[in-house]
């Protein structure tokens, strides 16, 4: 009976170092991948071009952890996004701060400043209100 459970141990002694090297590979390979990206981002030329918020999302991730006491602890991030939309009509999305998503609304014109896919800010123009009935235009505003 002593050599049949011997095997258990043996297949463990093989399989966990396997385990925790594919583990560690995956945790470098992350945070390489984020290295990499810092880097194409600042060697890229800082850029302010005309564009319109076309499309603003939020997403929603909620965690719960439960403790050895049974005490359970949660909490929510919320990441939001802004699409912008250049005169060349291509789109971009990037990650901004809950403050900015909130001052920004779709149909927002303004100047857009980004390196890479950093985003770094946007002006928006100031808008003046068209006739009566009439939406109102966009108006840039002396930097």
């Amino acid at each position: 009976m002593g050599d049949t459970s011997f095997w258990m141990f043996d297949f463990f002694g093989k399989v966990m170092p396997i385990f925790f090297v594919v583990v560690i590979g995956i945790i470098v390979l992350s945070a390489g991948k984020g290295i990499l990206q810092w880097g194409r981002n600042n060697k890229q030329p800082v850029l302010t071009v005309d564009s319109r918020i076309v499309s603003k999302r939020s997403q929603v991730s909620h965690h719960q952890h439960q403790d050895t006491n049974d005490h359970l602890s949660s909490y929510t991030k919320t990441t939001y996004y802004l699409t912008f939309e250049v005169e060349s009509g291509d789109r971009m999305e990037f990650t901004v701060s809950g403050e900015q998503y909130g001052l920004c609304a779709e149909g927002d014109a303004g100047r857009l400043t980004f390196q890479g896919t950093r985003y770094l800010g946007f002006q928006r123009y100031m808008r003046v209100s068209g006739e009566e009935g009439t939406p109102g235009a966009f108006r840039r505003m002396n930097p």
